[in-house]
């Protein structure tokens, strides 16, 4: 894998482009070499002169070193030393991107701060990157952020062009950016391009993901898809997602209405069919961070409010949401418990009510069965109100998908999910209705699905 950054300073400015060297903290006239748990990296100047200055970075992986870090099952036996990963961009390169310049991503410099807190003209390329999905997924994502992006797709063999070009192409970034901020862009959105990472991801990754995206993932139009193909799992997409605005910044100069999101707009319509059922002690099932149970709080109705959630660290984070440590007499009134739906659980009887927003597409579909089992003839609530996206909508898109987040492990039309729900409203002594929710089209119907089950 290769990666060059090129500075040519506009005529009349006082610093010569060798000075991209003190940006980089990385001599020109010397060669850095560093040992990776997957390869060495390689730091050089192929070119470094007054009016113009290339700085590579030249990953070499091992198939051997990268055999032994890939965990049992995989893949095929072969598949660590047979596949694009020595040759495609992706995630190596974007830890041996932040291994290399880590210092230049901070943005400080010990010779030239001025320089390292000044746009200057930069020019990225990539020979070869992975780039898994639409042909302009590129240009969506770093055009936005004002660079000129230009691609060439590479054939999987020139020998056989019906194996088609994608998913490889030859990558040319462009732009008068700060040398921070285009290593950040980069070290964010090569995986994201790519659409794999090679290690184990965790909580550090949310970590990693603001960090790196402090200043422009936040307003960024691509933000959702982004986020879901950085971090991969639902749990760490929700936490990323606290930390970003719910509202939509609009022109000041011309106000707008403001449309609350889609989600924020699912769990309106479940706290109102909650509340007109009369119900008391309510469950939310697949609670995530709290956001339903905290729109419930508020009104005395609710008498107990218990969320389920399979993430441990997905209940600490709505622990603090709600603020249960800052507020002890809501101990007794909300409690928040570690399980699963698949097993029944003798915690979620008796209960008035229950809600599914958003979650029972991120189940396999072999354990759907143990989930209705389990809420509809275990806990028995006496009223049920659960939500799916309506996978007929997703035609509507501008970039039409099967599925809507990279954790669903189904999406239901219309027809399927009203057979699954009142064929288990039938078995389990169920009355069932339907509502749309959010914007509904004239042929695909609306863009989220709502059924409320009566025993």
């Amino acid at each position: 894998m290769l990666l060059t950054l090129t500075t040519t300073p506009p005529p009349g400015q006082p610093w010569p482009a060798t000075d991209l060297g003190f940006v980089l903290m990385k001599h020109p006239q010397r060669v850095l070499e560093r040992e990776l748990p997957f390869g060495k990296a390689v730091v050089f100047y192929p070119e470094a002169s007054s009016e113009r200055t290339t700085a590579a970075l030249l990953l070499e992986v091992d198939p051997v070193a990268l055999s032994r870090t890939t965990r049992a099952g995989d893949g095929a036996p072969l598949e660590p030393y047979v596949n694009d990963r020595p040759y495609a961009a992706g995630s190596f390169l974007a830890v041996a991107l932040r291994d290399a310049f880590g210092t230049a991503m901070t943005g400080k410099s010990r010779e030239r701060q001025e320089l390292a807190d000044t746009p200057l003209p930069l020019t990225v390329e990539v020979p070869c990157i992975a780039s898994r999905g639409p042909a302009d997924l590129p240009r969506n994502l770093f055009g936005p952020l004002g660079y000129d992006v230009q691609t060439q797709p590479i054939p999987l063999d020139p020998l056989y062009p019906e194996w088609g070009e994608r998913p490889y192409v030859k990558l040319k970034l462009s732009g008068t950016v700060k040398v921070a901020q285009l290593l950040k862009h980069l070290y964010v959105l090569l995986p994201v391009l790519d659409g794999k990472k090679h290690y184990y991801l965790n909580d550090t990754e949310v970590d990693k993901l603001l960090r790196h995206g402090e200043g422009w993932l936040d307003t960024h139009p691509q933000r959702d898809l982004i986020t879901a193909r950085y971090l991969r799992f639902r749990d760490l997409v929700r936490q990323a997602d606290t930390h970003f605005t719910v509202w939509e910044e609009e022109d000041v100069a011309e106000p707008k209405e403001i449309k609350p999101r889609l989600h924020d707009g699912r769990l309106d319509a479940a706290a109102q069919v909650l509340k007109d059922s009369g119900a008391t002690r309510v469950l939310d099932l697949g609670c995530g961070e709290g956001k339903l149970l905290r729109r419930l709080l508020p009104a005395p109705q609710f008498r107990e409010l218990v969320g389920l959630d399979i993430s441990a660290r997905t209940l600490e984070l709505a622990a603090g949401k709600l603020k249960l440590d800052d507020r002890p007499e809501l101990r007794e009134r909300v409690k928040l418990l570690h399980g699963s739906l698949s097993y029944p659980d003798s915690r979620l009887k008796g209960f008035d009510a229950a809600a599914l927003v958003e979650v029972i597409e991120h189940l396999e579909p072999h354990r759907l069965e143990a989930l209705t089992e389990n809420v509809f003839g275990f806990a028995r609530p006496e009223t049920v109100v659960l939500t799916t996206p309506n996978a007929e909508y997703n035609a509507t898109f501008a970039e039409p998908q099967t599925r809507r987040h990279a954790d669903h492990r189904f999406e239901w039309t219309r027809a399927e999910f009203q057979g699954w729900a009142s064929t288990a409203a039938e078995q389990y002594g169920y009355s069932v209705r339907f509502e749309p929710l959010g914007d509904i089209h004239p042929e695909y119907g609306p863009i989220t699905q709502m059924a409320v089950f009566t025993r």
